[in-house]
This record gives C-alpha cells, structure tokens and sequence, in this order.
C-alpha cells in the first residue's frame, strides 16, 4: 500500500528556512518522478517541484535559486529545502508520486511565513 507522510512545517519569519520531508513507505522513491505541491489560501494545488530517478530536479519559477530538492534513498524520503521564505510561500505542502493528476499524495505539513 502507498503511503506518502510529509512533516517538517512550521510558523517562521520571512527570510527563515525549512525543511520538509517526505517519507514514502510501498514503493521505492528512486524509482519514479516525485513532486511536491502546494495549496496557498485561496488558491488550487500549484506544483512547485518535481525531482526525477536519476536526481534531476526542476522548480516553479517563484521558488527556484530559493527551494532545493533533494532525495535520501536509505531512507526512501524526499526533502525539500526552503531558504528566504516570503509570506507568499505559505501555503500546505504535500508531496505525490504524479502531476498533473494526483495519483497518491500524503496529508500535508503547513507552512506558515509571517512576521
């Protein structure tokens, strides 16, 4: 069974960092594309990154030079890296195993960034 647990969010000041992680359990991660999206308030579920089984990445305008994505394959966990968050960056994240059209996606971490 798949299961996508994403943890890591938190309330920081704009110019703080984060990371978020992802732990996959029923699949190997290193396998297939892995994506992370976000929900702003107000807003639909945006994609904002996707890393690929060789480790390439690609970002959404808005978030890249600032958002690193990275994967640990011992521990079948995907982490996002979040540096100079502005308040437009809050949103909740989760991670998928597809985009467009969600296949499986975990429950969310919040995200907060706000003085």
């Amino acid at each position: 069974q798949v299961q996508l647990v994403e943890s890591g969010g938190a309330l920081v000041q704009p110019g703080e960092s984060l990371t978020l992680s992802c732990v996959a359990s029923g699949f190997t991660i290193s396998s297939q594309y892995m994506y992370w999206l976000r929900q702003r308030p107000g807003k639909s579920l945006e994609w904002v990154s996707t890393i690929d089984p060789a480790g390439g990445s690609l970002y959404r305008p808005e978030v890249k030079g600032r958002f690193t994505l990275a994967r640990d394959d011992t521990k079948n966990t995907v982490l996002l890296q979040m540096d100079s968050l502005n308040p437009d960056d809050t949103a909740m994240y989760y991670c998928a195993d597809s985009w467009p059209g969600v296949n499986n996606m975990g429950q969310g971490t919040q995200v907060i960034v706000s003085s």
